[in-house]
Order: structure tokens, then sequence, then C-alpha cells
């Protein structure tokens, strides 16, 4: 008779084998990659729809006062001749004896004149004449008490803001720099005559308009 052979034991069960490892999600670097590029649409999209809504296809401008143009040296003798400037508008040189007075005005006024102003210190802000009510309202806002407001023709801009010897194009009334240039120049500092004052001047236009 055969005998059956005893089992064989190989001892106890090892533990089981680690599961494989999982390769990192890539999920949290999905969603800042997708949110940094709504944030940037969004930087490109809003101005641009904002421009939309307004009408305004002018091109946006640093709110810094680096196109300032300057002018040294200029004339300040009087003169009763009309004088060909250089500058449109004139920042300074020889000008009427007679100053204008200072505030706003609905029609153009003479540039003889007005550079008296510039003189004592006064900032010049002229706009082309087709120039929206709304906006010639917002610029008289904008108007310090030693201004000219005016209408220009044959402006190079849209609006320009002018002080002795330095001079600014602007984009329209909403520029930014307007208030930055009246704050840094309203004082007169680089005028010859600063702390003189505009009162009292003529207050007759080039054709025929009134002080409002």
């Amino acid at each position: 008779m055969s005998q059956t052979a005893p089992p064989s034991y190989d001892g106890p069960p090892g533990p089981p084998p680690p599961p494989p490892a999982s390769s990192p999600s890539r999920g949290p670097v999905v969603i800042a990659v997708v949110a940094a590029f709504v944030v940037l649409a969004l930087a490109v999209a809003v101005p641009v729809t904002v421009q939309q809504l307004r009408g305004d296809d002018r091109p946006a401008v640093a709110a810094n006062l680096d196109e300032v143009r300057a002018y040294e040296d200029l004339r300040r003798d009087h003169t009763a001749d009309d004088v060909d400037y250089d500058q449109v508008p004139p920042v300074g040189g020889m000008h009427d004896p007679v100053w204008l007075d200072c505030g706003a005005y609905d029609a153009p006024v003479r540039d003889e004149n007005a550079v008296h102003d510039l003189e004592h210190g006064s900032i010049w802000i002229a706009y082309q004449p087709d120039l929206g009510a709304g906006d010639v309202a917002a610029l008289i806002d904008e108007l310090p008490q030693n201004g000219i407001l005016a209408p220009y023709d044959g402006l190079p801009a849209p609006v320009v803001v002018t002080a002795w010897g330095r001079q600014l194009r602007l984009t329209g009334a909403d520029d930014p720099r307007l208030p930055l240039f009246v704050e840094r120049y309203g004082d007169g500092h680089t005028a010859p005559e600063p702390f003189a004052s505009c009162a009292g001047g003529v207050r007759e236009t080039g054709s025929g308009g009134t002080e409002v």
C-alpha cells in the first residue's frame, strides 16, 4: 500500500505587493494655465470693449508727462503788431502789452493777448472747434482759476494745453494727462512773471465771441 506524502508548507504568506505608483495629477496645472489665459484675455478685451462702448478708437495713453515739449529762451518783449509764432498755439514769445482776461471763451482768442497771460503763469487750454459740448464742459471743470479756455482753429490735436515754454497735445477732454499738466505747471514756475494776475485784461475775441 502506498503512503500519501504529507503536504508541504512554504511558511506564512508575505505582505501583498504595493500598488503601482500613480502619476501626479495634472489638474492644478491645467487650472492654473486656464486661469492665466482668462486673465490675459480680459486684460486685452476689457479696454477694447470700453472703447467700443464709448465709440472711441483712440489709442490708450500713459498717465504721465513724458510727451511734454519744452521751449526755452523765449522772447518776452511787447508789440502791438501781430506775431508769427512757431508753435500752435504759441508757448511764449513777443506779445501784446494787454493780456487776456482769464476764463472760458466760446470763440478763438487773439494769440498775442493770450501769450501775455502765459507770461503771467496762466494755463491755456485750446480745443478743436468741433469738440462736443459735453467735452467742452469737462474742460471747463478742469480749468484753473488762472486759466484760459477757448477753441482754436487749425489745432494739431483735439486738445492742447500750454504753459509758458511747455506744451502737451492731448487725445481729448478726458485725457488723464490734463490734470497732471495743470498740477505740474499751474503754479507758473516756468513763466517770467508767475505771480502776476490775469484778471482785468481784455475780454474781446478775434471773432466777436464772448467769455462763457
